[in-house]
Protein backbone atom coordinates (compact mmCIF):
# COMPACT_ATOMS: atom_id res chain seq x y z
CA UNK A 1 0.00 0.00 0.00
CA UNK A 2 1.82 3.55 -1.22
CA UNK A 3 1.62 6.38 1.44
CA UNK A 4 -1.29 7.85 -0.65
CA UNK A 5 -3.42 5.24 0.87
CA UNK A 6 -3.73 7.63 3.49
CA UNK A 7 -5.83 9.96 1.84
CA UNK A 8 -8.51 7.02 1.19
CA UNK A 9 -9.81 7.66 4.69
CA UNK A 10 -12.27 9.61 5.34
CA UNK A 11 -11.33 12.41 7.34
CA UNK A 12 -13.23 15.69 9.68
CA UNK A 13 -10.51 18.55 10.30
CA UNK A 14 -11.49 19.78 13.91
CA UNK A 15 -9.14 22.18 14.53
CA UNK A 16 -6.61 21.01 11.40
CA UNK A 17 -6.31 17.68 13.09
CA UNK A 18 -8.36 15.04 10.75
CA UNK A 19 -9.37 12.56 12.46
CA UNK A 20 -10.80 9.25 10.96
CA UNK A 21 -14.30 8.84 10.04
CA UNK A 22 -14.10 5.07 10.13
CA UNK A 23 -16.08 2.66 12.34
CA UNK A 24 -13.67 0.34 14.83
CA UNK A 25 -14.21 -2.84 12.47
CA UNK A 26 -12.91 -0.49 9.44
CA UNK A 27 -10.44 1.09 11.33
CA UNK A 28 -9.01 -2.89 12.02
CA UNK A 29 -9.21 -3.62 8.77
CA UNK A 30 -7.10 -0.29 7.68
CA UNK A 31 -4.53 -0.92 9.81
CA UNK A 32 -4.37 -4.79 9.40
CA UNK A 33 -3.35 -3.49 5.66
CA UNK A 34 -1.02 -1.42 6.63
CA UNK A 35 0.92 -4.37 8.68
CA UNK A 36 0.62 -6.62 5.57
CA UNK A 37 2.58 -3.91 3.87
CA UNK A 38 4.84 -3.28 6.05
CA UNK A 39 3.86 0.37 6.05
CA UNK A 40 5.28 2.87 8.56
CA UNK A 41 1.77 3.72 10.78
CA UNK A 42 1.24 6.21 13.44
CA UNK A 43 -1.76 6.17 15.10
CA UNK A 44 -2.75 8.53 18.10
CA UNK A 45 -6.27 7.67 20.06
CA UNK A 46 -7.52 11.23 19.68
CA UNK A 47 -9.52 13.52 22.65
CA UNK A 48 -10.29 16.56 23.75
CA UNK A 49 -7.49 17.05 26.10
CA UNK A 50 -4.87 16.45 23.51
CA UNK A 51 -6.98 18.48 20.99
CA UNK A 52 -6.86 21.40 23.42
CA UNK A 53 -2.98 20.75 24.30
CA UNK A 54 -2.21 21.29 20.34
CA UNK A 55 -4.23 24.22 20.31
CA UNK A 56 -1.76 25.53 22.97
CA UNK A 57 1.37 24.05 21.94
CA UNK A 58 2.28 24.04 18.08
CA UNK A 59 4.70 21.31 18.41
CA UNK A 60 2.46 18.99 19.73
CA UNK A 61 -0.01 20.50 17.30
CA UNK A 62 2.42 18.86 14.38
CA UNK A 63 2.85 15.74 15.51
CA UNK A 64 -1.33 15.24 15.98
CA UNK A 65 -1.02 15.99 12.10
CA UNK A 66 1.81 14.22 11.37
CA UNK A 67 -0.01 11.19 12.40
CA UNK A 68 -0.96 8.52 9.46
CA UNK A 69 -4.20 8.08 11.64
CA UNK A 70 -5.88 9.65 14.10
CA UNK A 71 -9.02 8.38 15.51
CA UNK A 72 -11.85 9.78 17.61
CA UNK A 73 -10.96 8.34 21.06
CA UNK A 74 -12.65 10.49 22.89
CA UNK A 75 -16.68 11.67 23.32
CA UNK A 76 -16.13 14.94 23.06
CA UNK A 77 -14.59 14.42 19.60
CA UNK A 78 -17.28 12.22 18.24
CA UNK A 79 -19.92 15.30 20.04
CA UNK A 80 -17.84 18.07 17.58
CA UNK A 81 -17.61 16.06 14.55
CA UNK A 82 -21.49 16.21 14.95
CA UNK A 83 -21.16 19.54 15.82
CA UNK A 84 -20.10 20.83 12.56
CA UNK A 85 -21.86 18.84 10.77
CA UNK A 86 -19.43 15.91 9.92
CA UNK A 87 -20.45 13.04 11.94
CA UNK A 88 -17.57 10.15 12.40
CA UNK A 89 -18.90 6.73 12.02
CA UNK A 90 -18.47 5.80 16.51
CA UNK A 91 -16.13 6.18 18.86
CA UNK A 92 -12.75 4.65 18.58
CA UNK A 93 -11.83 3.41 22.19
CA UNK A 94 -7.56 3.17 21.74
CA UNK A 95 -8.35 0.55 24.75
CA UNK A 96 -10.02 -1.49 22.49
CA UNK A 97 -8.09 -0.93 19.24
CA UNK A 98 -5.14 -2.49 20.59
CA UNK A 99 -7.47 -5.39 21.94
CA UNK A 100 -9.06 -6.05 18.28
CA UNK A 101 -5.72 -5.48 16.46
CA UNK A 102 -3.96 -8.25 18.96
CA UNK A 103 -6.84 -10.72 18.16
CA UNK A 104 -6.02 -9.90 14.23
CA UNK A 105 -2.56 -10.92 15.48
CA UNK A 106 -2.88 -13.90 17.18
CA UNK A 107 -4.24 -15.57 13.95
CA UNK A 108 -1.52 -14.33 12.02
CA UNK A 109 1.23 -14.49 14.31
CA UNK A 110 2.36 -10.75 14.88
CA UNK A 111 5.36 -9.59 16.54
CA UNK A 112 4.25 -6.78 19.57
CA UNK A 113 6.77 -4.98 21.36
CA UNK A 114 5.36 -2.78 24.79
CA UNK A 115 7.08 -0.10 25.88
CA UNK A 116 6.01 1.96 28.72
CA UNK A 117 4.41 2.09 32.25
CA UNK A 118 6.59 0.54 35.23
CA UNK A 119 8.76 -2.77 35.30
CA UNK A 120 6.63 -4.43 37.16
CA UNK A 121 3.53 -3.62 35.49
CA UNK A 122 5.35 -4.03 31.72
CA UNK A 123 6.22 -7.82 32.94
CA UNK A 124 2.25 -8.45 34.31
CA UNK A 125 1.45 -7.25 30.96
CA UNK A 126 3.40 -8.86 28.97
CA UNK A 127 2.44 -12.36 30.87
CA UNK A 128 -1.36 -11.59 30.88
CA UNK A 129 -1.13 -10.57 26.88
CA UNK A 130 0.77 -13.43 25.89
CA UNK A 131 -1.91 -15.56 27.91
CA UNK A 132 -4.67 -14.00 26.45
CA UNK A 133 -3.40 -14.17 22.76
CA UNK A 134 -1.08 -17.33 22.37
CA UNK A 135 -0.85 -16.95 18.98
CA UNK A 136 0.96 -13.35 19.25
CA UNK A 137 4.76 -13.01 19.76
CA UNK A 138 5.83 -11.03 22.61
CA UNK A 139 9.31 -9.76 20.63
CA UNK A 140 9.96 -7.69 23.64
CA UNK A 141 9.18 -4.79 26.23
CA UNK A 142 10.94 -1.90 28.38
CA UNK A 143 9.33 0.12 30.99
CA UNK A 144 9.13 3.79 30.31
CA UNK A 145 11.67 4.96 32.43
CA UNK A 146 14.33 6.06 30.29
CA UNK A 147 15.63 9.83 29.13
CA UNK A 148 16.72 11.08 25.84
CA UNK A 149 20.17 9.48 26.38
CA UNK A 150 18.52 5.80 26.49
CA UNK A 151 16.41 6.62 23.36
CA UNK A 152 18.89 5.51 21.02
CA UNK A 153 19.62 1.97 22.99
CA UNK A 154 15.47 1.48 23.58
CA UNK A 155 15.17 2.38 19.57
CA UNK A 156 17.76 -0.20 18.74
CA UNK A 157 16.03 -2.84 21.13
CA UNK A 158 12.73 -2.08 19.96
CA UNK A 159 14.01 -2.37 15.24
CA UNK A 160 16.34 -5.96 16.83
CA UNK A 161 12.66 -7.46 17.69
CA UNK A 162 11.63 -7.03 14.59
CA UNK A 163 8.07 -6.23 15.35
CA UNK A 164 4.86 -5.27 13.64
CA UNK A 165 2.93 -3.33 16.34
CA UNK A 166 4.44 -1.15 19.30
CA UNK A 167 2.20 -0.53 22.04
CA UNK A 168 3.67 2.88 24.09
CA UNK A 169 1.99 3.70 27.72
CA UNK A 170 3.86 7.06 28.72
CA UNK A 171 2.48 10.26 29.31
CA UNK A 172 0.27 12.02 26.50
CA UNK A 173 2.91 14.94 26.72
CA UNK A 174 5.79 11.69 25.91
CA UNK A 175 4.53 9.37 23.90
CA UNK A 176 3.00 10.84 20.92
CA UNK A 177 5.75 13.17 20.73
CA UNK A 178 8.43 10.56 21.10
CA UNK A 179 6.84 7.72 18.90
CA UNK A 180 6.46 11.20 16.04
CA UNK A 181 9.79 12.13 16.47
CA UNK A 182 11.57 8.60 15.88
CA UNK A 183 8.50 6.61 14.01
CA UNK A 184 11.20 6.93 10.45
CA UNK A 185 13.81 5.20 12.76
CA UNK A 186 11.50 2.65 14.80
CA UNK A 187 9.86 1.74 11.46
CA UNK A 188 7.43 -0.18 12.58
CA UNK A 189 4.16 -0.93 10.81
CA UNK A 190 1.83 0.25 13.54
CA UNK A 191 3.21 2.31 16.79
CA UNK A 192 0.39 3.55 18.82
CA UNK A 193 0.15 5.18 22.08
CA UNK A 194 -2.14 3.52 24.87
CA UNK A 195 -1.72 5.99 27.56
CA UNK A 196 -3.07 3.58 30.90
CA UNK A 197 -3.94 0.77 29.21
CA UNK A 198 -1.24 -1.51 30.99
CA UNK A 199 -2.22 -0.46 34.13
CA UNK A 200 -5.73 -1.47 33.62
CA UNK A 201 -4.40 -4.82 31.67
CA UNK A 202 -2.26 -5.33 34.74
CA UNK A 203 -4.89 -4.71 37.46
CA UNK A 204 -3.40 -2.04 38.66
CA UNK A 205 -6.25 0.25 37.34
CA UNK A 206 -9.76 -0.76 36.57
CA UNK A 207 -11.29 0.80 33.18
CA UNK A 208 -15.15 2.32 33.97
CA UNK A 209 -17.68 -0.25 33.95
CA UNK A 210 -19.76 -0.72 30.49
CA UNK A 211 -23.02 1.03 31.40
CA UNK A 212 -20.70 4.19 32.32
CA UNK A 213 -19.03 4.01 29.11
CA UNK A 214 -22.17 3.88 27.11
CA UNK A 215 -23.42 7.02 29.03
CA UNK A 216 -20.26 8.70 27.93
CA UNK A 217 -19.10 9.32 31.83
CA UNK A 218 -15.84 7.66 31.16
CA UNK A 219 -14.12 10.76 32.28
CA UNK A 220 -16.05 11.25 35.10
CA UNK A 221 -15.46 7.93 36.23
CA UNK A 222 -11.44 8.58 35.67
CA UNK A 223 -11.48 12.00 37.89
CA UNK A 224 -13.44 10.07 40.88
CA UNK A 225 -10.88 7.62 40.87
CA UNK A 226 -8.01 9.57 40.47
CA UNK A 227 -9.04 13.41 41.68
CA UNK A 228 -5.04 14.41 40.64
CA UNK A 229 -6.11 14.51 37.40
CA UNK A 230 -8.33 17.69 37.92
CA UNK A 231 -6.61 19.86 36.14
CA UNK A 232 -6.32 17.85 33.37
CA UNK A 233 -9.72 17.12 32.76
CA UNK A 234 -10.53 21.15 32.92
CA UNK A 235 -9.76 20.70 29.23
CA UNK A 236 -12.92 18.83 28.80
CA UNK A 237 -15.26 21.89 29.50
CA UNK A 238 -12.87 24.34 27.74
CA UNK A 239 -12.70 22.24 24.44
CA UNK A 240 -16.92 22.48 24.44
CA UNK A 241 -17.06 25.99 25.03
CA UNK A 242 -14.57 26.71 22.55
CA UNK A 243 -16.50 23.99 19.35
CA UNK A 244 -19.60 25.95 20.55
CA UNK A 245 -18.14 29.51 20.14
CA UNK A 246 -16.08 28.64 16.83
CA UNK A 247 -18.64 27.07 14.39
CA UNK A 248 -17.48 26.66 11.20
CA UNK A 249 -13.54 28.15 12.44
CA UNK A 250 -13.65 24.57 13.96
CA UNK A 251 -12.65 23.03 10.94
CA UNK A 252 -9.97 25.44 9.73
CA UNK A 253 -8.23 26.59 13.12
CA UNK A 254 -4.44 26.33 13.89
CA UNK A 255 -2.33 27.61 17.08
CA UNK A 256 -0.92 30.48 15.93
CA UNK A 257 1.66 30.35 18.86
Amino acid sequence: MSQSAVQSVPTVSIYGIRFSKLNMQDTVKYLTQRVEQGVTTQVITGNPIMVMTGLENQAFHRVMCGAELVVPDGTGVVWAASRIGEPVAERVAGFDLMHQLLGVGQSRGWRVYLLGSSQTVIEITAKKLQEQYPGIIIAGYHNGFFGPEDDASVIQQIRDSKPDMLFVARAVDTQEPWIGRYKDQLAVPIMMGVGGTFDIIAGVLKRAPRIVQKLRLEWLYRLLKQPTRYKRMYALPKFVVKVMRDKENVRKHRPTT
